[in-house]
């Protein structure tokens, strides 16, 4: 059980943490570029850029790795590059199509053990990598990577969370950490047939009706990730850390902080929830109700004590600029 300064301190760990610290940069961006509009037929801030194509949408997805990363761990960066494009699309309720890469390194041996992540994880998730631009005559190693995917008419985005909707985290325990970074990774070594059915519950819930919002747990953490998808939805939640779904061995802080190789977060009516915590029950992944939306527009954290404490107050705050309707962003 934790104390109720210990939680005031996860909130501001939460709040200081450089994977949150790295969401924040979108706001100006988005800013900027005068993205923050809700009125757009797909709203930007989503896990994927979603292009409204026929009976469906396209699903376009792009990630780049931070330098440090790719030089520390050059064979698992390329292999990120495929699966988490991959996962931003099955968020989204979609299917990935193909992958091109933007690959830069001081030589061809540099190049390699990335582009060996690169093709390992493509033919594991049955995604073909289609092209790209190549420079191994670089004084830096740097790696992005882009997917173009597919959903239907039943887009699940970060935007239509709603008061009353569980919240509810579903997260692959089945793995470990890549120390020293934060990657908990239940995905290299695994069978590709069980990563890409693992992956199709996410539009197997969109297209049966069974999900509301759904946003994919990134380097900002669990909570971090949920204050996204508040944001995006202009809602507020109570979350219970101790509902989480954690390693035994875990610290909390450390989890907190942990990006998973599969996991994500769900806004689903309670008529629902069972049904949704079946599907991921059925393919042996933890998932569990971890709070509940409100109207608030505040994010707090709560522990097995009922001590809560505040993490971010959207109305005083933007944090990534995406939820915010017109009046607001011109103000």
């Amino acid at each position: 059980m934790m104390a109720a300064v210990d939680l005031k301190t996860l909130a501001s760990q939460i709040r200081d943490a450089r994977g949150l610290a790295h969401k924040r940069d979108i706001d100006a961006v988005v800013t900027r570029l005068g993205l923050g509009r809700r009125h757009a037929a797909v709203p930007v801030g989503d896990d994927c850029a979603a292009i409204p194509d026929g009976d469906g949408h396209l699903l376009l997805a792009i990630e780049g790795f931070i330098d440090s990363f790719v030089a520390a761990d050059p064979y698992f960066a390329g292999y990120c590059g495929i699966m988490v494009n991959l996962s931003d699309v099955a968020a989204m309720g979609g299917r990935p199509l193909a992958v091109v890469d933007a690959l830069w390194s001081r030589d061809a041996a540099s190049a390699d053990p990335i582009l060996a992540g690169l093709s390992d994880a493509a033919a594991l998730y049955g995604v073909p990598v289609v092209g790209g631009h190549t420079n191994t005559r670089s004084e830096t190693g740097n790696l992005a990577v882009a997917v173009l995917g597919r959903a239907g008419t039943r887009l699940l985005t970060s935007f239509d969370a709603a008061p009353g909707d569980d919240l509810i985290a579903a997260i692959d325990l089945r793995g470990r950490f890549r120390d020293p970074h934060p990657y908990w990774d239940a995905s290299t070594g695994s069978p590709g047939e069980r990563l890409r059915g693992d992956l199709a519950l996410l539009p197997g819930l969109a297209e049966d009706g069974l999900c509301r919002a759904a946003k994919d747990i990134s380097m900002a953490g669990v909570v971090g990730t949920a204050l996204m998808l508040l944001e995006c939805s202009q809602v507020g939640a109570v979350i219970d850390l101790d509902a989480i779904p954690r390693p035994d061995d875990v610290p909390m802080a450390r989890w907190l902080a942990a990006f998973p190789s599969y996991g994500y977060l769900l806004s689903v009516s309670p008529a629902d929830t069972p049904a949704v915590l079946d599907r991921f029950a059925g393919r042996d992944i933890t998932a569990d109700v971890i709070g509940t939306i409100d109207a608030s527009r505040v994010a707090r954290i709560r522990n097995s004590a009922d001590a809560e404490a505040m993490v971010w107050d959207f109305v005083d705050s933007p944090l990534i600029g995406c939820g915010r309707d017109d009046a607001e962003a011109s103000a």
